[in-house]
C-alpha cells in the first residue's frame, strides 16, 4: 500500500466548482483508503495499492463521470513530494515572494517547460523529472512570467502548480 499525493487542476477556479466532501465520496468508490482533501483546491491523499499511471486514469475518470468536467490530476507518491519539497531552493515562507512548483505526472511536460523557461526573466529550478520550482512576487504571481508560462494550453492536461507551502501541508497530512 502506497500512500499518493492527487493534486487536481483547475478546481474551484474558472467555473470548476467541487465541494471536497463530493470529492472525497467520489474517490472512494475507488480502491482506494484513507482519503483526505487539504485546503478546497483539489488537493487529495490517499493509500492504494495501484500503481500511480493506472491510479490517474481511474480518478480521471471518475471524476469526469461524477463532475462532468475534462477532469486532469497529477499523481506522485507521498514520498517523492516530501523529496521534492527537500530539493526545492527556496525558502517557504518570504514577505517579498511566494515559491512555486509547478507538478507533472509526465516528465516530457516538465522539460519542455524548462526548455521554455530559459527564454524568461526569473529563477526557475529544476527539482526533478517531474517537477520545476519558481518564485513569484507577493501580488503578482499571475502576471509573473512564469505563470503566464504554465497558462498555456500545452501545459493544462499535464501540469498543476502549488505554493511549496500547500505541498508541506500535504507531506504532513499524509504523516498523519
Amino acid at each position: 500500500m502506497e500512500n499518493f499525493a492527487i493534486l487536481l487542476r483547475g478546481v474551484n477556479v474558472g467555473g470548476i466548482n467541487i465541494k471536497m466532501a463530493d470529492l472525497r465520496e467520489c474517490l472512494a468508490t475507488l480502491p482506494v483508503q484513507k482519503v483526505k482533501t487539504l485546503l478546497a483546491s483539489g488537493n487529495v491523499v490517499l493509500a492504494s495499492e495501484l500503481p500511480a499511471v493506472e491510479l490517474k486514469n481511474r480518478i480521471e475518470e471518475a471524476l469526469r463521470k461524477r463532475f462532468d468536467y475534462q477532469a486532469w490530476v497529477v499523481v506522485l507518491t507521498v514520498k517523492r513530494i516530501a523529496e521534492l519539497i527537500e530539493a526545492c531552493p527556496y525558502s517557504p515562507d518570504s514577505a517579498e515572494q511566494h515559491s512555486y512548483v509547478t507538478l507533472s505526472s509526465e516528465p516530457a511536460a516538465v522539460a519542455r517547460l524548462l526548455e521554455e523557461g530559459r527564454e524568461l526573466e526569473g529563477q526557475l529550478a529544476a527539482l526533478g523529472p517531474e517537477a520545476v520550482a519558481w518564485l513569484a512576487p507577493v501580488g503578482g504571481t499571475l502576471e509573473s512570467p512564469i505563470s503566464k508560462l504554465t497558462a498555456k494550453a500545452v501545459y493544462k492536461s499535464t501540469t498543476t502548480t502549488r505554493n511549496l507551502r500547500t505541498l508541506i501541508k500535504i507531506r504532513d497530512a499524509a504523516a498523519s
